[in-house]
């Protein structure tokens, strides 16, 4: 199987010819082998890399905070960063560009931001008419399974990039298509596509090289979880940031574990079994502070859904701990109002998914048409 960037390189970077390039990276723009894009595209005949831009967490992937400029020391090229004072490349940072490269590994979570850093790079790049490129990577967490509401269109934020669901079923390269079309930017988008890549296969069956996508998307297994459980983070719970194991364990002080597992067990959830846990957060929320609550251990990662899950987690402690659990937040990354009023007067489980998924059939129409991979 073969990356974006692997086909670039097998073209021996023809599409780039010419080019001074500004490249949208951080540490998962790597080809098989684990060189690095900006090496790669820095040491590629007949173009040359201009600049570099880095999303959220910045080039290492390491930052938890807002993300400085700066250089890239190997290269000597200029980092400007995409999430510090602007968010946007600005006219400075594109001064000399004549074509715009995308290349990070996203992980198929709707509020994951660096999809909307790909939405602000092919906005400013279509006003001031340059080309884009988007070396399409696979979906960890595969490109068959949709799951959760569409966010309400005019609820739009970093976190909300575009009307999808929150578990998208899309590479990059595929939202980049149908964001493009949907919203009407007029920017020349060329999707570089994978090779040997089929919509049912997780990451480990690619082959492919892991690099955590941020600090704490630290495995497979923690990003399928992120993207139901991640709906959380608002809220005053923790979610596992700050241990061995984010998105894995959910807890808080005022937890009861034993009968939250119970109760949860009860559901008879397909994929998942949770077991009651203690553990104390060395960061985030309720650092340092022992906290009680549930893991989530994956038995079907096929049959799981992560955005059901966390919608039974919330319900169920919303009915157990009412006075301590401030619910109120997860429409932060909901974005999805019926939803969330459903949640808010106690509907049951089958009804939340049902106002969850009542937009399913027409995204899967909407999104049939910039599918790539079968």
């Amino acid at each position: 199987m073969l990356t974006g960037l692997d086909v670039l390189v097998y073209q021996n970077f023809a599409p780039l010819k010419g080019q001074r390039i500004g490249l949208v990276t951080n540490q998962t723009g790597l080809d098989s082998t684990r060189r690095r894009t900006i090496d790669l595209l820095a040491g590629a005949p007949n173009l040359r890399l201009q600049a570099i831009f880095s999303p959220e967490h910045g080039l290492a992937g390491d930052a938890i905070s807002d993300v400085p400029n700066g250089y890239d020391t190997p290269t000597g090229r200029p980092v400007w960063s995409l999430y510090g004072p602007t968010r946007r490349p600005t006219p400075e940072m594109l001064r000399g560009i004549t074509a715009l490269v995308y290349d990070i590994q996203d992980v198929g979570t709707r509020y994951y931001t660096y999809l909307t850093t790909l939405v602000y790079a092919m906005e400013e790049a279509a006003r001031y008419n340059i080309p884009l490129f988007v070396l399409d990577r696979p979906n960890p967490i595969t490109g068959r399974i949709v799951e959760g509401p569409v966010n309400d269109p005019d609820l739009r934020s970093f976190t909300a990039p575009h009307p999808i669901p929150v578990r998208t079923g899309l590479t990059v390269g595929e939202f980049a298509r149908l964001a493009a079309a949907e919203r009407q930017i007029p920017v020349s988008l060329t999707v570089v596509p994978l090779a040997g890549w089929d919509r049912s296969q997780w990451f480990d069956q690619t082959g492919l090289p892991w690099a955590n996508p941020s600090p704490n998307i630290r495995s497979l297994t923690g990003a399928l979880l992120y993207s139901g459980i991640g709906l959380l983070e608002g809220t005053n719970l923790s979610v596992g940031r700050g241990t061995a194991a984010p998105f894995e364990i959910v807890g808080a002080p005022w937890i009861e574990p034993n009968g939250l597992a119970e109760t949860l067990s009860r559901r008879g959830l397909p994929g998942v079994r949770f077991e009651p846990v203690y553990f104390t957060p060395l960061s985030d929320a309720y650092a340092t502070q022992q906290c009680a609550g549930v893991q989530l251990v994956v038995t079907n990662r096929n049959t799981i859904r992560p955005v059901t899950v966390a919608l039974a987690l919330a319900s169920d402690l919303r009915a157990r701990h009412r006075d301590q659990f401030r619910p109120e937040t997860i429409q932060n990354l909901l974005v999805n109002r019926p939803t969330m009023w459903a949640f808010l007067r106690n509907e049951s489980l089958e009804r939340l998914l049902a106002w969850a998924e009542l937009e399913r059939d027409n995204f899967l129409k909407r999104r049939a048409p910039y599918l790539i991979y079968r």
